[in-house]
């Protein structure tokens, strides 16, 4: 039997592209809200038996989680015999540590919440800073996919003589990884964060790269 893919409101052009490649069967979700603001949630179809796949990017994490959640509750309750999660960006990786006395570490507390709710998690080079590995947070298996290949392959057939600029020390691993891939050389900028949404940007000297495409990589790393 075919996997069930179920996109959460918004990733239904991204379950059908993953259904495509695996095969896999792209599903429905019902979802709406009431007038209070609660969220109503159904699955129309039978999962008896199927292995469930929830796709949905978490870039925006609180609007979206306690749905995802009651689906993923649903799912298990109406007998599914897995339970997954397909989430592309993966949030609060950002706070893996307590900075200050009494902060939420926010990253372990949302990957416990995770855990107990899918049986499997896949997502797309995550925030991993201070954490090596999201075995360290989660206690379900998961899977990490690399874009750099892709990107680097599209650079190199797409941009002329490219220098390729990463915002910040933390963005380096990737802004590396892209750069072999397209055979091209990179920079990174210094960020100083000033508070949560001011910082300070330092460009080094590109001087000697003025006769490049200057190409900005961004990838969500807390900026």
């Amino acid at each position: 039997m075919m996997r069930l893919l179920l996109p959460m409101p918004g990733n239904e052009a991204m379950a059908a592209a993953i259904a495509a490649s695996l095969p896999g069967e792209v599903g429905t979700l019902e979802t709406r809200r009431f007038p209070d603001g609660e969220i109503y949630v159904r699955i129309p179809g039978d999962v008896r038996g199927r292995d469930v796949d929830f796709v949905c990017t978490l870039a925006n994490p609180d609007p979206q989680f306690l749905g995802l959640a009651f689906a993923a509750a649903t799912a298990r309750e109406l007998g599914a015999r897995s339970v997954n999660l397909v989430a592309p960006y993966l949030a609060y990786m950002r706070q893996d540590i307590r900075f200050r006395p009494g902060e939420a570490v926010s990253s372990r507390y949302f990957a416990t919440a995770l855990s107990g709710l899918f049986d499997s998690l896949v997502t797309i080079d995550p925030h991993l800073h201070r954490i090596a590995d999201l075995g360290e947070i989660f206690t379900m298996p998961t899977r990490v996919l690399q874009a750099a290949p892709l990107l680097g392959d599209w650079v190199r057939a797409n941009v002329r003589n490219p220098l390729l600029i990463g915002p910040d020390s933390e963005s380096e691993q990737w802004v590396t990884a892209v750069g072999g891939h397209a055979g091209a050389p990179h920079v990174v900028l210094a960020k100083q964060r000033l508070d949560d949404r001011d910082v300070s940007i330092v460009v080094p000297d590109l001087s000697r790269h003025e006769s490049r495409y200057f190409m900005p990589l961004f990838w969500s790393t807390g900026m």
